[in-house]
């Protein structure tokens, strides 16, 4: 059976998509590129920030379900995504650019000999930038090249996603007899995992702690971490797979920019299995991505329904010239 290619999306929740468009494109400079609804709850949006053409490994994805409470960070949860950008040098950049607007943020250090820094959103949501300096592994995505930010200094993808559980043992047996990751290194209460060509494209980063209270899911938490694999036919054996050790599953389920299997493999610790393709140029041109409400072609019978459903939501930025900054 194929493993585990890396990182293919991270899915949270936010208490605004207006203000979730504004912080990843005028903050972040990460590309939307696809502006769609929740498949199973239509009335929330679906938006899926990425590189510039949306490649996988490169993307953030937000809910905004109407009238969720906002999540409490805790023990049991993934606690914060990381973005990889090109150099130590682009952490200074980001360190300025962050004070400069007034985003929350820490001080630049280095982790697992790595140089990060971490920064939260309006809604404290966690993120840390990652160096690639000297990364190797598993190949970063391409900057979206129209954006405000530099592009020797700009967001390429996903880095090591983080972790925080009361049942590290447990923890660490599903990461590596079922997923097939390496744990590679300690620092303190954090271990870090490895799969596939590893790297900070494939890394799950797991704090051990049993002392927090339970972390509760709402907006500014994450709701789903996914791995990639690379097709339908890897995807179908990884159910058998991970069902043969007594975990549930999905089952098969088509996104239609992905095709997905799901499994709760700890308390609210959700992990997807998603395939590269087919990805989101199908149903637009690049020069546009993401500006129109996309739906996979089960929910176009009920466009008329969903567009009144969710507010409008003004996402053109093809008339738009960037300054970077």
């Amino acid at each position: 059976m194929d493993g585990l290619i890396g990182i293919h999306h991270v899915t949270a929740i936010t208490s605004s998509a207006e203000k979730n468009y504004d912080f990843f494109t005028n903050v972040l400079g990460m590309r939307l590129v696809k502006k769609t609804v929740n498949q199973d709850d239509i009335q929330t949006y679906h938006l899926f920030f990425a590189d510039d053409k949306g490649n996988a490994g490169t993307d953030m994805t937000f809910f905004d379900f109407p009238g969720i409470p906002k999540g409490e960070h805790g023990t049991n949860e993934i606690s914060k995504t990381s973005f990889r950008v090109p150099t130590n040098a682009s952490l200074e950049y980001w360190l300025e650019r962050f004070e400069r607007l007034n985003v929350t943020h820490e001080s630049i250090i280095e982790r697992f000999g790595v140089r990060t820094l971490s920064f939260i959103d309006f809604d404290d949501q966690h993120y840390q930038l990652i160096s690639d300096e000297h990364n190797t592994g598993v190949a970063a995505g391409t900057p979206w090249q129209a954006g405000p930010i530099p592009l020797e200094h700009a967001i390429t993808g996903l880095g090591p996603i983080f972790i925080r559980t009361a049942h590290f043992d447990y923890m660490k047996e599903v990461l590596e007899k079922v997923f097939n990751f390496k744990e590679k290194a300690v620092s303190d209460f954090d271990h870090l995992f490895e799969v596939g060509e590893g790297g900070n494209g494939a890394q799950v980063i797991i704090e051990d702690n049993p002392l927090l209270p339970q972390a509760r899911q709402g907006y500014g938490s994450v709701h789903h971490v996914a791995f990639r694999v690379e097709n339908r036919e890897v995807l179908e054996e990884w159910i058998n797979h991970i069902q043969s050790y007594g975990l549930n599953t999905s089952g098969y389920v088509n996104r239609h920019f992905f095709e997905s299997l799901y499994s709760q493999v700890a308390p609210q610790i959700l992990f997807e299995l998603a395939t590269d393709g087919p990805g989101f140029m199908g149903d637009e041109p690049y020069e546009t991505l993401g500006e129109k409400l996309s739906l996979p072609p089960f929910l176009e019978p009920k466009r008329t329904t969903i567009e009144k459903s969710v507010r409008p939501i003004n996402t053109v930025r093809s008339t738009i010239n960037y300054t970077k900054e």
